[in-house]
């Protein structure tokens, strides 16, 4: 936890009063701001890179064709497969999916840091401890629905793989 806090005590922000600079809440807002942001920003990219190479493939296949016919013949089979197995670590890894569920996960604490510092929405009113609590218990909130979607998500995926492959 130290080392939480010691990082968020280095940033400069010039809006983050002291007071919850280095306040655990504030460390774990930050911390799950920056883990969702980078696997929003992870997954779009995967997501983008691995269609873009499929979309390639797919252009290539009526120009493969044109090679001597033994060529064409293996290279279009090669393109084709290899679309394939694109969309299935695609759809394995769920990299969209995950991309726009993070993205929003991210926007939901970004959103819920400038209402507490602007002491607006559920922190208007309140002390500075009041406000920290309240901090804590709506970042938890947030992250805690994003990860029991994720499972549900999962489960629900598992079991339409398992009705398929029965």
């Amino acid at each position: 936890m130290g080392e939480l806090v010691n990082s968020v005590e280095k940033k400069t922000d010039p809006f983050v009063p002291e007071w919850a600079a280095t306040h655990p809440a504030w460390a774990r807002l930050e911390d799950q701001l920056g883990w969702y942001d980078r696997k929003s920003t992870h997954c779009q990219s995967w997501y983008k890179g691995l269609k873009f190479v499929q979309i390639s493939l797919a252009v290539l296949i009526p120009v493969l064709s044109h090679l001597d016919p033994a060529c064409a013949k293996w290279a279009t089979s090669i393109a084709g497969a290899m679309i394939a197995v694109l969309e299935g670590v695609q759809h394995m890894n769920q990299y969209s999916t995950l991309w726009v569920t993070y993205r929003a996960t991210a926007e939901r604490l970004k959103h819920e840091k400038f209402l507490f510092l602007s002491a607006a929405g559920p922190y208007k009113g309140q002390t500075e401890a009041e406000r920290l609590i309240a901090l804590a218990e709506r970042v938890e909130e947030h992250v805690s629905t994003e990860h029991a979607n994720w499972f549900n998500e999962t489960r629900r995926a598992a079991a339409v793989q398992k009705k398929e492959g029965a």
